[in-house]
């Protein structure tokens, strides 16, 4: 018997305003509030799942980012079930005006890069079907960084 494999139960966020915080997650990224405690913290979830991300002000209600070049979380990333949906969000992301800050075609998935209102880096993405992952002649995945063509992406979007 193999042993339990783990996997992220979900990302537990500092924020400084926590009504900006939950309209960026839940309207522009498609997450659903599951509970909600005043004004200090938020729990989103997405098909039923009880929450993905949390959300608080206990410690940065008003606060300012960390400055770069300083330890902490470099991004979280949010898998998509297909290309079409990810296309919706990013739709919404640009109709929003938030700037993408890049977009990279790994071979065994597709990946927008951009920040939350909170400047935490957040990854959207999609991944390939694994028989469709690029492999070495040895077996051994061979993931890349291409460039990903946003526009024709954005197209897709319904």
């Amino acid at each position: 018997m193999t042993p339990p494999t783990p996997c992220v139960g979900h990302v537990h966020l500092k924020v400084a305003d926590l009504d900006r915080a939950i309209a960026f997650y839940r309207d522009i990224l498609g997450f659903e509030v599951t509970a909600r405690y005043g004004a200090q913290a938020a729990f989103l979830g997405a098909g039923g799942y009880h929450h993905h991300i949390g959300l608080n002000t206990w410690e940065s209600n008003g606060a300012s980012p960390p400055p770069e070049g300083h330890t902490g979380l470099y991004h979280s990333a949010f898998l998509y079930p297909d290309r079409a949906t990810l296309a919706a969000v990013l739709k919404r992301v640009t109709d929003a005006g938030i700037p993408i800050d890049g977009a990279a075609d790994h071979g065994v998935s597709e990946a927008l890069y951009l920040r939350d209102p909170d400047d935490n880096g957040v990854e959207i993405y999609r991944d390939r079907p694994p028989g469709d992952w690029p492999r070495d002649a040895k077996g051994a995945l061979a993931m890349v960084n291409a460039p990903l063509d946003v526009a024709a992406l954005l197209a897709e979007a319904h």
